[in-house]
């Protein structure tokens, strides 16, 4: 056994004797490098990866994240300012669930779990409910408040009223709310995320209206839509201004799309500027009206005509003139002693009117003006279009200003519309044209500059092939002739047999091997001759 280790030892000795002082010292390099290779690839795949599960956390939170860590044997990595819990990457998933599903994170807001873990024995005073209900409110809305996109941290504080039974529901007092919010950075709500934080606010609150909600950021306040906020204002303006743009594109391309089948295609561009009207309206209209015009009358609903006759005799006794106790001294009393007789006759009619009553809702949309200016390039050979064209067109523009304006409630007179439409003659392409009248067109110039490029591209290459292989003739002309060489011979005629021509091969091969191969080159191309 040791007779065979040492010959090993021996082999192996020798073996490695062969290899020089560089091979060994790369050899040694090469093994030291893989070494530390597979060393610190060892650690790296042994190593315990963590990853952030949990963060932005105060202190009650980090709290209870570590206690439920510590009691599940979980290894865990608290950052310096303590709001941020790394935990082994391969079990964040299942850490985030089972935590959240238990409740331990809150946000440091209390919810309505706080009735369930600290229910008394005793029960609570109405005090205590209500101190412990408004927190528990408070921390629902900032829970919810988070939620949200964009909302990285949400305060809130709410003031609900006393109930008294002695009021109605529409007597009772309202709640009101404040609200802090601080966003992600780079975030800017939108009008609609902040109409969206008001109404969560308002319908998580009972007896919360708009008007007593307060929401601010560490900037400025946020104004909902009700209340005038801004970006809903110039998001209103950006769609009225959309609008608008595409009133006047849909304007232009009916236009250009009629205009080309008098005038060929690509030979008529158009220009259109229009403004709308986007107010919205509601009115009430209460309207008497008679129903004969022209009298100014209404129709007659009732008459009653009144018609009385009197006749009697006169007193046929009288005394003196001005001496009767009644009588007024100095006045003559009266002697008639006729037949007298009176009439009496009144007439009443009632008419009515109509009476209409409107709800009018106006829609908005409605095109205060519209201007429309074309050029038209004239026909091949012309330089202005003829009277007879531009008036036919200008006639076209007019009905369409007509029609686009019905409901501006402006009357406009045949002058007027023809103020807003113009159309003048432009000559389109005018380097074509120019191209055109030299005898050449435009792909004509560019095939011919193509072609050009081409054969001088090809004409280089041929000379620059020709030069090369002219310098290789002059290289090969230099080179010196080989002097043919002198291969060794054997006198086959002074050979008897065989035996002795292979000995003399076998000897030549041995000594001069280059010389005898260059013998059976020689034989070789001899027996090809």
């Amino acid at each position: 056994m040791n007779e065979r280790f040492a010959q090993y030892r021996e082999k192996l000795t020798q073996y490695w004797n062969r290899f020089s002082g560089k091979q060994k010292i790369l050899f040694f390099s090469t093994l030291f490098i893989i070494i530390i290779i597979i060393v610190v690839l060892t650690m790296q795949l042994s190593k315990t990866e963590y990853e952030v599960a949990f963060q932005d956390l105060d202190s009650t939170d980090s709290a209870g994240v570590m206690t439920y860590l510590d009691s599940a044997g979980i290894s865990y990595r608290l950052s310096p300012d303590g709001k941020s819990i790394s935990v082994p990457s391969t079990e964040a998933a299942r850490i985030k669930v089972d935590i959240g599903s238990q409740g331990i994170v809150q946000g440091g807001s209390i919810g309505y779990k706080i009735f369930d873990e600290s229910s008394s024995m005793i029960g609570t005073t109405d005090s205590e409910f209500n101190v412990k209900y408004n927190n528990a409110l408070n921390g629902e809305v900032e829970q919810l408040m988070r939620r949200m996109q964009g909302i990285k941290d949400a305060k809130v504080l709410i003031n609900l009223p006393k109930e008294t039974v002695f009021a109605s529901q529409e007597d009772q007092e309202q709640a009101s709310a404040s609200v802090v919010l601080t966003f992600d950075p780079g975030f800017r709500p939108s009008q609609d995320n902040i109409d969206g934080y008001f109404n969560l606010v308002k319908t998580a609150v009972p007896n919360l209206p708009v008007d007593n909600i307060t929401i601010a950021n560490n900037e400025v306040e946020l104004m909902p839509s009700a209340r005038g906020g801004q970006t809903g204002v110039s998001s209103q303006v950006e769609e009225n201004f959309a609008l608008q743009k595409k009133f006047e594109e849909e304007v232009k391309k009916d236009v250009k799309q009629f205009l080309s089948t008098l005038t060929g295609p690509d030979k008529v561009d158009v220009l259109v500027f229009s403004k709308l009207n986007f107010d919205k309206e509601n009115r009430k209209e209460d309207l008497v009206t008679p129903v004969d015009t022209e009298n100014m009358k209404g129709i007659e609903i009732s008459s009653q005509i009144i018609s009385n006759t009197y006749s009697g005799q006169g007193n046929t006794t009288g005394g003196v003139a001005g001496t009767g106790s009644q009588d007024v001294s100095g006045y003559p009393s009266g002697t008639d002693t006729g037949t007298s007789t009176s009439e009496e006759s009144s007439e009443t009619r009632n008419y009515d009117v109509n009476r209409i009553t409107k709800d009018i809702i106006a829609s908005p949309y409605t095109v205060k003006d519209l201007t429309i200016n074309v050029a038209v390039e004239p026909p091949t050979g012309q330089t202005t279009l003829d009277a007879a064209t531009s008036a036919a067109i200008q006639n076209i523009l007019v009905n369409i200003v007509r029609a686009s304006l019905a409901d501006s409630g402006v009357n406009y007179t045949d002058a007027d519309l023809t103020k807003k439409v113009s159309v003048y003659s432009q000559q389109f392409g005018s380097n074509e044209a120019a191209a055109g009248s030299g005898g050449l067109a435009t792909w004509m110039i560019w095939a011919i500059a193509a072609g050009a490029l081409l054969i001088g591209a090809g004409g280089g290459f041929a000379i620059y092939r020709s030069r090369k292989k002219k310098e290789e003739e002059e290289v090969e002309e230099d080179i010196p002739l080989q002097v043919p060489t002198e291969f060794p011979s054997i006198n086959l005629e002074s050979v008897t047999n065989e035996s002795q021509v292979r000995k003399q091969l076998e000897s030549l091969a041995k000594k001069k091997p280059d010389e005898f191969v260059n013998l059976l080159r020689t034989w070789l191309a001899d027996e090809q001759r």
